[in-house]
This record gives C-alpha cells, structure tokens and sequence, in this order.
C-alpha cells in the first residue's frame, strides 16, 4: 500500500491511514498533522521484561566470558548493599525530622496553654498547617507522583506496568520531604507507605546511575540497562522500604513476595533478604546514635518497635470467640474504609483536583486544620484521670516528665497526680501514639468512652485524609484504627472474665492486625511484620486467625486497598487468579477486532513511519512470504527498535531485494544500543529526521526482531494464556493457527542437561557469531 508524500516547509507530511479504508480527510494548516503528532499521549506503558534475543543480543552474550559473569553477580550485590544503606539513610532522616518537628510543636503548644488555651490552640493549628503546606506545596509545584504512598503504582510497576514519573530522582527527593511535613503535621497519616516508594525509587536511581537532569551521574553504575534487571532492584528497594519503616526485615522479604510482585525467583530471593539485613543492621546503628541524646527530643522514639513481649504470654479457649469477632469487626470496617476512601478519591481525582493545583493546596490545609482542631479541642472536653498506684504499679511514670511525651500526658490537667487519656493518644506522634494503645500492664489506663471518641474521629479524618496531595501510608493509621476498638473489646473481655491475666494491649494488638487485614488484605507479611515490631512470638497463632477471618470477610464486599486504588488510577493490574468465565474463552476470543498491524521482513522507510505515526502499538509482526505463497511468521519487533534503526540509517537499503541471511549479524549496533531509557520519555518518532530520499529507502528487519516469541495456538484457553501472560512477565502474546507439522517433544529429563555441555554450546555459539561477522563484512 502506497502512501501520499506531500513536501512542505516543515518536512515530509504523511497522509495515511493504515488498516482502514475510511476515507483520510485533508488538512488545510500546515503546522498540524494528525500523522506526523502521535496520538499516544503520556500513561501507563508496559513493561518489556522478555529478552529480545535478536542478533546483537547473541553477539553481546557470545563475548561474555567467566570473569565478565563474575562481574554482573557482584554488581548486583553491590546494588543490593547500596539500596539497603540508601533506605536505611534516609529512614533515619524521616523519622528524626518527624520526632524533632513534634517535639517542638508540642513543647510550644503545652508551653502556651498555661497562659491561654485559645493561643496554644492558634500556635498548635500554626505549626501543623506550615508543616502540611510545606508538604502540599513541594508535592503539587516539584513532585507530582510523590503524592499518595506510591504502593499502587509500584504494584503496577512489578505487575509489567510503567507509570511516568515515579521512580524519577525529583519524586525520591519529594516523598522524604513531603513526608517529614504531612506526617509531622499531624495528619491522620504514616510515613510507611510512603518509605516503601523511597526505596523503591533509591533502587532505580542506583541501577541507572544517579540522574543527569540533576547532574548526579555515575557512569560506572550503569550495568542493568533492561527491565528484567530494573524490575528486579525495584522489587528489592519495595521490601528495602517496608523493612525500614517497621524494622521487620523478614517481614519485607515476604511483602515483596506477597503484595507488590507478580514475579520472583530464588536469586532474587536471596538479594532481597541480604537488603533488608543490610537495612536493619542501619537502623539499628541509628538507634544506638541516638541513645546517646543526639536525635533531640524524641530520641530513638521514631523507629517502630512496640515491644510486649512482657505481656499475655497464654491464652484460653474462650479468649478466641472474642478474638474472632475482632477480626469480624477489622473485616467490616475495613471493607467500609476501602469503599469509602474509593468514593472520596475518585471525587476528587475527576472533579476537585482538575481545578488546579491552588485547589489542592487549599484542600491540604483545611483538611490540616479540622485535625488539629478535633485533636486540640477533644481532649478539652473530657476529664482528668489519676494516676495509677505507684505502689501497685512501681514502673509507671505518671505523669511524664514535661519534655517526654509517651503515656500519661498531662495536657490541661491542674493536679500533679492526674493525666489526660485522649490526650496521651493526640499529642504524641503515631508511633508513640500506638505504642501507648499496644502498652501492657496499664490496666484502666484508657476509658472506654475516650476510645470510642477517638476511634470514630481518627476513622474519619484517616478517609478524609487520603487522597490529598501529600505523602501519605495507611499502615500506621490502619493500626491506629484497629487498636482502638481492639483495646475496647479488650477492655470488656477483662471486665466478662475477672483474670489477671488478660491484657488489653494484646487485643490492641490483634486489632490492629484486624483492620490492616480487612483493609489490605495482607495475611502471611502482615502476620510476620507484626509479630517482627512486637516482638511476642506466642501471639502468633492469634494473629493468624484474625487474619484469615478479616480477610475473608473483607473480600466478601470488595477488593483489598491498594487495588482499589491501582484500578482507580487506570493502572491495568493483572491479579493473580483469572477470571472463572475465561475457562470458556479462548485466545481467538480476545483478540481485537481491528486487523493486526504488521510488517513484511523488506519494509520501505515510509511504511515504517507511518505506521509508528498512526498508532500507538509497541510491537508489531514481522512475516516472510514463501516461494508457495504461504506467510510465515519470523518474529516480533518492539517500536523502540524501530526508532533506533529509523535515526541510525545506517541499514536503509535501495532495493526491496533480502541478501543471503545465512550466519548474517549486524556489527553496527551493540545490546546497549536498543535500551529503552528508565523513563518513559524515550525517543519519539517526532524527533527523527528523514528526507524524502530516505523514506523511499528500504528496511530489512529479519537481523533486528525477536525470533523466538512467545505464541500461542488460537484454541487454547484464555486461562491459560492469562497465567501465562502473568508468571512470565509478558507483553505481547502471538496468536497463530495450530500448527501442522511436528518438530519434537521436549520433557522434563531433556532439560536437566550434564554441565559439559556448557562449555561446548558457548564455543558454538562463539564460532558462528564469528562466521557471521566474517560474512556480513565480506
């Protein structure tokens, strides 16, 4: 099919439109062609983590020797050990900055409060909304992905889905400071969330190098230029982050495995383990720094671990009936908190954030200032408590001393023998905040009606709160929320049963796995990080069982958060089981109904370019037409391939005439040449060049497709072809009539091949590059 060339000043114009037969209207501006601008615009993108194992990439593995193996492998480790300081760093620097920000809002505010209540509540709404604007601002004018906590996106990610801008150096540098301002601010938010996207995108910034739009390059760290090796540090830097926030580094290994990938195998199992070792050996240095006074008012308060390992060491068979209805209770409100933020979010994603970026600052700090407002002015209302029998309780400090802030804060209490609940859950930071909920041996320490106070109006602020443009995690407000109803049953459990021997801290505890369970849906890492953050491996088995009936009651009504989320924001997850009806499908079924747009193995330059002009597709079929008349399928070639060959020109020929291929490799072009860059900016057709000589030129593509891709014959069953499109990591799947002829059968035993071989296939391997090079020289 022959195409229009039309010569103006600004270039080749192309009218043609490719797999149609409407008619093509004519434009009469000279300066805007539908053909010429591309009409994909800036999304989601897949992922190409199937090797191309073209010509060059068999001339690139053929001249790896032993020592350049050797190299790869330790690069890898060197990556690993770079992400887990990197995470463990900058952790450090979050939580410090959190602690230090609360000490100092709270040191003025009760500071002000002895001469006046109304100026300790102006100085208190002050300092929250500088903080959260500070966030909101950095978020919407320098870092727009790092809003959220990034755990959808990533999810995407390691599902095969790229999203524009969210491992970007900007976006790192955005969600640790974006995050010291919403979570010091006092927002019904974590920062944990949050530290799983920041070491994710520590993992892709070392794996490229650094950045070069901020002069932060080292070339000598540019070694994984592919997917497949991104996807793997990116999966390393998610577990990185989650064993930073909860200092649960057996508990990251298996989010990583459980939550974000849908791809793993046991080298990457090893490297993952290794950086969150590495993260954990980091914190831990860090807290031993602290300890020495030099965190400022907090000290080592910020890095979460709620030990009650000093608390219910047994329980009895009628403990679990109460148990079980926790994880009811975490099961239903967290499948209401799901829809419900999914209600809100999607309000403000197609109506109220489109209003500009003044609209979402203004959302941020009024949402700052109803919080601070409720938290101020509700423990206000409610009364003093006294303090426990320090006869009783001799290692009870109450009330605390007026520059530490843990249990037992005083607030506006007039008695030097008196504290304030509500108080002592608000004016805290989160972490401390749920180490009071999940503190054991406080018997009587909360009333019942400040529990039910406070859980209400945290369960509302936290859905309010998600969706602003800031940095904001749910695990923290999720175990916020759970405690407080778990500490509620448990308070009534120990006024049923009249024994010493039940805590209220170990139904906080199972609360809160309750309500990250029905909302996250999270079961096996969930049940490891808490066990991790509150060291009490005789609560294991209770934990798994609030688990196991919160996630069965949640996935009654919807899906778990993040994937929510991810479909909210258009992110096309492909989750781990297909759907029942596709067992009646087949591949033929899925197939569009527009006619597969492909490529002959002698293509001209024009027919190239109008058909990357003309849509958006990444892949396209290269077929060969046989003496008999038949099409044969030789491969599949990417859209990037293309451009690198389109700009080089390098292979244009004059001739529609195919050489003799046999032994044929290029010696123009090396593996690194086709590296699709770590942004989705990559090269554009709009960038290339050609003048009308060239596009009359000629393309032989057969040295630059994938020749073996994946194909599946039209019958097979669509469940099939899902699974395999998923555990694979595919992006485009052939789909060919059943073949007619037989090759072979391969088994089980045909691939356990002696190691002898090795050394023979390589030297065969090496032996024909080296023919083929001969030959396409000569």
């Amino acid at each position: 099919m022959q195409g229009e060339l039309r010569l103006t000043v600004d270039g080749p114009r192309w009218s043609r439109l490719l797999n149609s037969e409407a008619p093509v209207e004519e434009h009469d501006t000279m300066h805007e062609d539908p053909w010429v601008k591309s009409p994909v615009t800036l999304g989601t993108e897949s992922l190409d983590y199937e090797v191309v194992e073209n010509s060059a990439y068999r001339e690139d593995q053929a001249q790896r020797g032993r020592w350049h193996r050797i190299h790869y492998a330790a690069i890898k480790w060197l990556f690993a050990l770079l992400i887990g300081i990197g995470t463990g760093l900058s952790a450090f620097v979050i939580n410090v900055a959190v602690e230090n920000f609360s000490g100092w809002k709270f040191i003025a505010t009760f500071a002000i409060m002895r001469h006046s209540y109304f100026a300790g509540l102006v100085v208190y709404v002050l300092f929250n909304a500088t903080l959260v604007f500070s966030s909101v601002f950095i978020v919407t004018n320098f870092a727009p992905a790092a809003a959220g906590s990034g755990i959808p996106e990533l999810k995407g990610y390691l599902n095969g889905i790229d999203t524009p801008g969210i491992l970007l150096f900007r976006t790192l540098i955005g969600k640790i400071l974006g995050s010291i301002g919403s979570v010091g601010g006092g927002l019904a938010l974590g920062k944990e969330g949050p530290l799983v996207h920041t070491g994710a995108c520590i993992a892709s910034l070392v794996g490229q190098g650094g950045s070069t739009k901020y002069f932060i390059n080292w070339q000598w760290l540019r070694v994984f230029k592919n997917d497949r090796d991104r996807r793997d540090l990116v999966t390393i830097g998610c577990a990185a982050g989650v064993a930073a926030a909860f200092r649960a580094p057996v508990g990251g290994v298996l989010f990583a495995l459980e939550e974000v990938t849908s791809w793993w195998r046991s080298q990457l199992l090893w490297r993952v383990f290794f950086t969150s070792a590495v993260v954990a050996v980091v914190v831990r240095t860090a807290m031993s720094w602290c300890a020495h006074g030099n965190c400022g008012h907090f000290g080592s308060g910020g890095f979460i671990i709620w030990d009650i390992s000093g608390g219910q060491d047994d329980y009895s068979f009628y403990e679990l009936w109460p148990m079980a209805m926790l994880g009811i209770i975490g099961g239903l409100l967290g499948a209401l908190f799901n829809q419900l933020t999914l209600y809100l979010s999607s309000y403000r994603r197609n109506v109220l954030h489109k209003k500009g970026d003044r609209v979402k600052i203004i959302e941020a700090c009024l949402v700052s200032l109803i919080t601070s407002v409720l938290s101020f002015g509700l423990p206000l209302l409610t009364t003093c408590t006294p303090c426990p029998d320090p006869v009783r309780y001799p290692d009870i400090v109450c009330p605390r001393p007026s520059k530490h802030y843990g249990n037992y804060v005083t607030f506006h209490c007039s008695s030097e023998n008196q504290y304030n609940d509500l108080a002592t859950i608000f004016f805290n930071t989160p972490d401390d905040a749920i180490r009071n909920l999940f503190s054991t041996k406080t018997v009587h320490e909360y009333s019942a009606q400040s529990l039910f106070i406070f859980m209400v109006m945290f369960y509302l602020l936290a859905v309010i709160t998600y969706g602003i443009a800031v940095p904001s995690g749910q695990f923290v407000p999720g175990i916020m929320i759970g405690a407080t109803y778990g500490r509620l049953v448990g308070m009534l459990v120990v006024s049923l049963y009249k024994k010493d021997d039940i805590d209220e801290g170990t139904y906080a505890l199972l609360g809160a796995a309750s309500f990250l369970g029905g909302s996250m849906r999270m079961t096996v890492s969930l049940c490891v990080i808490m066990v991790e953050i509150t060291n009490n491996l005789n609560l294991l088995p209770l934990i798994m069982l609030v688990l196991l009936i919160s996630k069965a009651v949640g996935d009654i009504f919807n899906m778990g958060f993040y994937e929510q989320q991810a479909h909210l924001r258009g992110i096309p997850l492909l989750e781990s089981t297909p759907k029942r009806f596709m067992r009646k499908l087949s591949a033929r079924d899925a197939l569009r109904a527009n006619k597969v747009v492909n490529f002959s193995r002698i293509a001209q330059v024009s027919h190239i370019v109008a058909v990357l002009c003309s849509n958006n597709h990444n892949g396209f079929p290269v077929i060969e037409e046989l003496p008999n008349g038949q099409t044969l399928v030789i491969g599949l070639i990417l859209r990037s391939y293309l451009l690198v060959l389109l700009q080089s020109k390098a292979d244009f020929q004059d001739t529609p005439i195919a050489g003799d291929d046999r032994g044929r490799v290029t010696i123009r072009y090396s593996a690194t040449d086709f590296v699709k860059p770590v942004s989705s900016k990559g090269l554009s057709i709009n960038d290339i060049h050609l003048t009308p000589q060239e596009l009359e030129m000629y393309l032989d593509l057969k040295p630059f497709v994938n020749p073996s891709p994946y194909m599946v014959p039209e019958d097979m069953s669509l469940t099939k072809v899902y699974n395999l499109f998923r555990q694979l990591g595919l992006r485009h799947v052939l789909v060919v009539p059943r073949p007619s002829r037989l090759t072979g059968l391969i088994t089980r035993k045909d691939l356990l091949l002696p190691e002898v071989l090795e050394e023979t296939s390589t030297e065969l391997s090496s032996t024909r590059v080296r023919l083929g090079a001969v030959d396409a020289v000569s």
